[in-house]
């Protein structure tokens, strides 16, 4: 069947950045509809580290202060090493001047999700549909025919915008022929997650460790109330067993390797997964009217917390530019300028920075290990320095960069 009633956009994809897609035209006046393959909104332990430039724009949208209600601030992090010990201590404080956030904010994004969804139905302007798969698109004049699958059979609507926010498998990114390009990391990544706390051995809320054999990153995360839980993420080696990788003794091991305790200590395992990890960017996240965001348009390892964030400016950045195409105040042009800006954003600057903090965390080599960890210790007791440093790695120079793009 044909819907009868057809806004002006449609979106693929109910995560984060579908929905403040959704909001952020809603906000400007602009209807929308998001489509969802899953029955409801879905559960994802991977991604919940907020940097300060995200929490700007979320407070620019209204959803900030319930996220901080339930989240952690974070206002240390930690660079460590296995055998060396704490290497540095990083203080958001020295952003103060920066940003009104000098602090990351740890929150699962499957918490996330639901105020998004409580702020997009209560605009009275954007139609949710779960439980239907995108499934294809076609031009038809001036409209784009969508066509999903749904519990009831097969669905068609017209629309006249596309967005795909339906993750680095997109289906929509795949219907418009865009090129993923980059490659996958020959080994995947494990997430566990534990009630022990890390912080009674002095770990801030979130640590970075340096290890030639196994490096991993550590995050305090609310969970359902104090005291919260610690998730873990760690690489699998391409010749492990995934059963093995997921397999009570290997996190166990994990885990040991940390704390220093003995074959005879075992920690509780709340919860453990396994995934392949991809440094891809879409070569346009624009197609004629079908546009990419998130996800389906950039993937990286997830060392410094920047896919989500990233696919968040991307959402807000559609969002007002997409608004003002569809009130007729700005022309195709501002899509074309969202385009430069973000994908340039990942390419330059999240690509890079993402796969420079992997290979520091899993070198081998002993000079380069001592030169690495020496550089961190300068860095980190120079407050300008320390500062610049900051800026990189909150985010707050990929916003600048990508807002300098024409």
């Amino acid at each position: 069947m044909i819907s009868s009633s057809e806004p002006a956009v449609m979106i693929v994809g109910a995560g984060p950045v579908g929905l403040i897609t959704a909001l952020v035209l809603a906000q400007q006046g602009v209807a929308s509809r998001v489509i969802e393959a899953e029955p409801g909104l879905t559960l994802d332990l991977r991604a919940g580290t907020f940097h300060p430039p995200t929490l700007e724009m979320l407070d620019g949208i209204g959803v900030a202060a319930e996220m901080r209600a339930l989240g952690i601030a974070v206002r240390y992090w930690q660079s460590r090493d296995l055998q060396e010990g704490l290497l540095a201590e990083w203080d958001l404080d020295l952003l103060r001047n920066d940003t009104p956030y000098p602090y990351r904010l740890h929150l699962e994004q499957h918490r996330l999700t639901p105020i998004l969804l409580q702020h997009v139905l209560r605009t009275g302007l954007v139609d949710v549909v779960f439980g239907h798969r995108f499934e294809g698109q076609h031009r038809q004049g001036d409209d784009l025919v969508v066509q999903a699958q749904g519990p009831e059979g097969w669905v068609t609507w017209k629309t006249q915008w596309l967005i795909g926010a339906d993750g680095g498998r997109s289906l929509v990114r795949k219907s418009a022929d865009i090129e993923f390009a980059g490659y996958t990391w020959p080994e995947r990544y494990s997430v566990l997650s534990t009630t022990f706390d890390f912080g009674t051995l002095g770990y801030r809320e979130n640590a970075y460790m340096s290890d030639p054999v196994q490096w991993s990153a550590l995050f305090k995360m609310p969970d359902e109330g104090p005291p919260g839980l610690w998730r873990m993420t760690l690489p699998v080696d391409p010749d492990t067993p995934e059963e093995a990788a997921l397999a009570g003794p290997y996190a166990q091991h994990a885990i040991r390797r940390i704390t220093g305790a003995d074959d005879s200590t075992s920690y509780p395992l709340v919860h453990q997964s396994i995934y392949s990890v991809h440094q891809r960017v879409a070569v346009r996240f624009r197609q004629d009217r079908v546009l990419l965001a998130g996800d389906a348009a950039h993937v990286n390892n997830p060392l410094g917390g920047f896919g989500l964030n990233s696919g968040i400016h991307d959402a807000i950045s559609l969002g007002h530019a997409l608004a003002q195409v569809v009130k007729g105040e700005e022309g195709d042009e501002a899509l074309d300028r969202y385009n430069r800006q973000r994908q340039q954003a990942n390419v330059t600057y999240v690509q890079e920075l993402s796969v420079r903090n992997k290979k520091n965390l899993e070198e081998k080599d002993p000079t380069q290990r001592a030169q690495r960890m020496q550089e961190l210790r300068t860095v980190c007791a120079d407050p300008i320095k320390a500062r610049e440093y900051l800026l990189n790695s909150s985010m707050i120079n990929s916003i600048r960069r990508a807002q300098s793009v024409a």
